[in-house]
């Protein structure tokens, strides 16, 4: 199966020539004792499904779900200069976040567009002399993302690599919390939406079940994890670190447990959902923040490259604007690249698409002109020859995870 058979994915473009071979994450040897459904994705070979997208989805909208993000960029900014340095590359202003806390934001050029979205947590227990962050790029953009940090490094900071030595698990769904503090014997009450912090893997990590911060990165991972409370699916969720030599016992563990592998698939329509940007398909160095309604993560406080742009395109106000579009015939299924029309004129393509599991409808998310992106717009998709009326709707599509049922972790 290719790439462009991913449920509203498409590979983001290479160079022309033989394809280099695909890469493997640590879980690899899990997906196939799991029985997972191996795709190329963003040059490597990943899970599309295990048994069925649809229970996947729901699993992680009802349940817990288990994906492997092991793909994702794994790398620790380190030194006297490390936060303005980032601050400089990002539209976060990295000086001023506090230990343990973790920013979305977006890695921009000159001209204000995305090259890619990042998230950068603070490791570091307030130390001035050796603030270090942990900074997480996409798979396709991760090379990108490090040259580009090393031309402004300064000599007193460090930024190293952590793949494929280190890899990501995350655990998603409303019974995520239970399911950990269940099986590893930690207190994740305390951890706030988008803060990481240590938590023990055994007694030897001299850490208690409510976590620590300023440990080692990655150091500490010989006997603890470092949990992230975040996601990519809009449901309570945490990111696991660890060592890629312990990923897939612990994988097994947690499945043993009651989390259901998932695979892209379900990654991709449960992010649709919400409303959530993919990088290389959403955008692709041709969007601004400002374009994909992403504002609130643009801090103004801070001189950062493409500032400048952004400030000019806020004052004339974004040419297009990102916006959801749903389907008025439930079969009529969007994917990327589905012409937008108005009549017979062609206004947009769709960047993402499919069907919602949760709103039993087809949904699209595209860059639309004003004053098309108001909600409640009447427009019309292009679906296999067929014009099939649509309207646009506000974002996200699904304002909370939908249905819900009692959750119990099973006993590991």
């Amino acid at each position: 199966m290719s790439d462009e058979t991913l449920p509203g994915i498409t590979p983001t473009p290479g160079p022309s020539g033989p394809a280099p071979p695909l890469k493997r994450t640590a879980l690899y040897p899990f997906h196939l004792a799991r029985g997972g459904h191996l795709v190329p994705f963003g040059g490597w070979e990943m899970p599309l499904y295990y048994h069925s997208i649809l229970d996947e989805h729901r699993a992680v909208r009802e349940g817990v779900g288990l994906f492997d993000v092991g793909h994702m960029g794994i790398v620790t900014v380190v030194g006297g200069h490390a936060a303005p340095m980032l601050s400089r590359r990002t539209t976060a202003n990295v000086e001023r976040i506090a230990p343990g806390q973790c920013r979305y934001t977006f890695l921009t050029e000159f001209n204000g567009a995305i090259l890619d979205d990042l998230l950068v947590t603070r490791l570091d227990a307030h130390d001035p002399r050796a603030p270090g962050f942990l900074v997480v790029p996409n798979a396709a953009r991760a090379g990108k993302v490090v040259d580009i940090l090393r031309e402004h490094r300064r000599p007193d900071t460090e930024i190293t690599v952590h793949n494929p030595g280190i890899t990501i698990l995350a655990v998603q769904g409303p019974g995520s919390r239970a399911l950990l503090e269940s099986h590893f014997g930690w207190s994740l009450a305390g951890l706030k939406f988008y803060h990481g912090a240590w938590f023990p893997t055994d007694k030897a990590s001299g850490i208690g079940p409510d976590g620590a911060l300023g440990k080692p990165f990655p150091g500490a991972l010989d006997h603890a994890i470092f949990v992230s409370r975040t996601g990519y699916t809009g449901e309570l969720g945490f990111e696991l670190f660890l060592r890629a030599d312990d990923a897939v016992a612990i994988a097994e563990r947690l499945a043993g447990a009651g989390a259901v592998p998932c695979g892209l698939g379900a990654r991709d329509t449960l992010r649709q959902e919400k409303g959530f940007l993919l990088s290389g398909q959403d955008f692709n160095r041709d969007r601004t923040p400002l374009e994909a309604g992403q504002e609130r993560f643009v801090e103004w406080d801070h001189p950062f490259v493409g500032r400048e742009a952004l400030e000019a395109e806020k004052k004339a106000g974004p040419p297009v604007r990102w916006s959801g579009i749903r389907t008025d015939e439930a079969d009529a299924i969007p994917r990327h690249g589905t012409p937008i029309l108005v009549g017979d004129r062609l206004v947009a393509h769709a960047t993402s698409g499919g069907r919602s599991p949760t709103l039993q409808t087809g949904i699209a998310l595209a860059f639309l002109p004003p004053p098309l992106d108001a909600p409640g717009t009447v427009l019309a998709l292009e679906i296999r020859g067929k014009s099939v009326p649509a309207h646009v709707v506000p974002l996200p599509f699904l304002a909370t995870g939908g249905a819900r049922r009692p959750y119990t972790p099973t006993p590991p």
